[in-house]
């Protein structure tokens, strides 16, 4: 099979490309400038210009691109440049995926931020069919980021919206930044801790993404977050007994809501998502729960 992926550079596109290739799987890795290394092609999303022939002839096309998510919440221009750099890539791909001889499948980027909170309904289980709701920043954006997929749903391609939750391991954001932090002894609930807080491994993340690469009969939506959505309390109560620290403190909402801004419902919001459609389409998961997730992250590398 052969796979083309946007992205690639980025910390799980590394790790998918990594997986693709041990499957035997041909990638070829959409590059922003000139590469001496093999299997890559040139594309500029911004100026529209990217090699529809290669496109058209991929199997499956993988769109992971875009703005890192952590930066200043209180800058317009990070701000613009998330929705920006996301909407721009999705956008220029589904068309030519739309305009291709034989469409590819399209496997786009997306967020677990798509159903925004939901702690005011009740807190209900929120599987692929949920509705999205609110107006938090990231909860708009995928929405967006959805919708710039059209021209490939329109023109009949096998689409598959990654719904992504935070993907722990200890050498990515938010693991590595909160690790230090925990093993000062700083381990804090946020707000009353209730909320839930959808995350996955990084292994069932890329054994997710690889599974629908290879099936042919998946399409539409898929939430990528372990099967047991744990509260941020629970979070917090297990990284500390993993790294032998307490956890008694807490971080009042108003202070959250100050200093995080815009970002501040993903940290307050509650999703409590379950992956309904992956496990439907066969794909068995490793890490279950947040004791999995966590100690997978942090098993020593070999």
């Amino acid at each position: 099979m052969h796979v083309v992926v946007a992205g690639s550079s980025g910390f799980l596109g590394q790790a998918l490309v990594r997986e693709l290739r041990a499957r035997d799987h041909r990638v070829t890795r959409l590059v922003r400038s000139a590469s001496d290394e093999p299997d890559t092609s040139v594309w500029a999303p911004y100026d529209g210009t990217v090699d529809a022939a290669l496109v058209g002839s991929a199997d499956v096309v993988v769109n992971l691109a875009g703005s890192p998510t952590m930066g200043n919440p209180h800058s317009k221009k990070w701000a613009t440049e998330l929705r920006r750099s996301r909407i721009t890539t999705t956008a220029l791909l589904a068309r030519t995926i739309a305009d291709a001889e034989r469409s590819p499948a399209f496997l786009a980027g997306n967020g677990i931020s798509f159903y925004g909170d939901h702690r005011d309904a009740g807190d209900p289980v929120l599987t692929e069919s949920a509705d999205s709701r609110g107006d938090a920043l990231l909860t708009d954006v995928t929405r967006e980021w959805q919708d710039a997929a059209q021209a490939a749903v329109d023109a009949g391609a096998r689409v598959c919206f990654l719904r992504t939750a935070p993907v722990l391991d200890r050498a990515s954001a938010p693991l590595n930044l909160l690790l230090p932090l925990f093993r000062l002894g700083g381990a804090a609930k946020l707000g009353d801790g209730r909320q839930h807080f959808p995350v996955i491994s990084l292994r069932d993340w890329v054994g997710g993404v690889a599974h629908l690469a290879e099936h042919d009969t998946a399409l539409g939506a898929f939430n990528l977050c372990c099967p047991e959505v744990p509260t941020n309390a629970e979070f917090t109560k297990v990284l500390a007994e993993l790294v032998r620290r307490p956890a008694f403190l807490r971080v009042p909402s108003p202070l959250i809501r100050f200093g995080a801004g815009r970002m501040a419902p993903e940290v307050l919001g509650s999703l409590r998502t379950r992956p309904e459609a992956l496990e439907q389409a066969g794909y068995l998961f490793h890490d279950h729960d947040i004791r999995d997730v966590l100690t997978t992250a942090l098993a020593p590398t070999t």
